[in-house]
């Protein structure tokens, strides 16, 4: 055999053993410059320290379909304020539900939505959304988690629709680090989104006012009249807006005329439940903060508490589908001296939270 031939069979041969070496799961030889194999990040939320207050019942949502989480919370912060929301990037959650107000929208007397359109109810407040079971004023939402489906792909307030949106976030690069830090990737879906805008809006626990404090022994004292206004209530309001939300979450009909200034009648429950003993039933709003969340009622018609407390004591309408707790005797409203009212009132006062209203915490980064 010849010199080159010998050579030839040599490199062969070497070339084999490197082969067999590979397939056999060994490496021919590494140098320090190669690079070594990146290890995927561990995806390791942080919990968010939510907590009931020890004066409320347990919480109607379900947290364990929906852990709270530190980032999970800065995802829906970030989106309750964004106005990519809407289709036309004006209108943000934020928009209508401005926390210095309790997270209602006093600037209009009914909703205010892309392209100055107004709607035909009033904007209620977002707070202590974990203890409701029914949203909107007809209860037409039943589950927190779908909520912002309905003013997102709602013509009239953000006039968008869902995929729309997922899909503005998903190309959005400021969203990308925020969906990875919730949920371990940058995929935007649905049910991510919708259950980060839950998060953020389940840590809007009011629970902090003067009521509050008094109630759960916490050195703060009542004032004679407030205290008066506080028995008031118990005798004549808190049927309706009991326990320590102030509300049975229960749909009733409070005997208002019919509004003059909304053409198209407003049937309430009705247009839910289709059931004729439903009209002109609304749900029974929330009392905490009501003095920060002018106007009243589901067409905020009434623009301060004593309007309010006047309707109950001489305003009310009898009519089929009227509370039977507003009629005593055969004869509607809740008989109320000009003293009972504004006792009732200074009582009322006493359940605002300045706390939470501003509370740096709910506010956008």
């Amino acid at each position: 055999m010849n010199r080159p031939t010998l050579v030839i069979l040599w490199i062969v041969a070497g070339l084999c053993c490197s082969l067999i070496a590979c397939q056999n799961g060994q490496s021919t030889e590494v140098t320090p410059t190669d690079p070594k194999p990146s290890k995927p990040t561990d995806y390791k939320p942080t919990l968010y320290p939510w907590k009931k207050p020890a004066n409320f019942p347990d919480p109607a949502y379900n947290f364990t379909q929906n852990p709270l989480t530190q980032e999970g919370v800065l995802l829906g912060k970030n989106l309750f304020f964004d106005p990519i929301l809407s289709k036309n990037g004006t209108i943000s959650c934020a928009f209508c539900h401005q926390q210095e107000v309790a997270f209602a929208h006093t600037d209009h007397i009914l909703s205010h939505g892309i392209n100055d359109k107004i709607g035909p109810r009033n904007t209620p407040g977002i707070q202590n959304v974990a203890w409701s079971r029914v949203f909107f004023w007809d209860g037409g939402i039943v589950d927190l988690d779908q909520l912002p489906i309905s003013p997102i792909q709602n013509p009239i307030e953000m006039g968008d629709s869902m995929a729309n949106v997922l899909q503005k976030v998903q190309s959005s690069g400021q969203y990308r680090g925020l969906f990875k830090a919730a949920y371990g990737s940058e995929e935007v879906t649905a049910e991510r989104f919708l259950k980060a805008l839950s998060q953020y809006m389940l840590t809007l626990v009011s629970a902090t006012s003067k009521y509050d404090k008094y109630i759960r022994n916490e050195g703060i004292q009542l004032s004679e009249q407030e205290l008066s206004g506080l028995q008031l209530f118990k005798a004549n309001c808190s049927a309706c807006h009991s326990g320590e939300l102030f509300t049975d979450h229960s749909f009733r009909n409070n005997g208002l005329l019919p509004n003059p200034y909304v053409p198209i009648p407003d049937l309430g429950r009705f247009a839910i439940s289709q059931k004729p003993e439903d009209k002109n039933k609304f749900r029974v709003p929330s009392l905490r903060n009501i003095a920060m969340t002018t106007y009243y009622m589901h067409d905020g018609r009434f623009k301060t508490l004593d309007q309010v407390l006047n309707h109950y004591a001489t305003g009310i309408e009898d009519n089929s589908q009227l509370d039977p707790l507003l009629k005593k005797n055969d004869k509607p409203g809740i008989p109320l001296t000009r003293q009972d009212q504004q006792d009732i009132i200074a009582f009322l006062n006493t359940l605002t939270d300045y706390d939470f209203i501003t509370n740096r915490q709910h506010h956008p980064d």
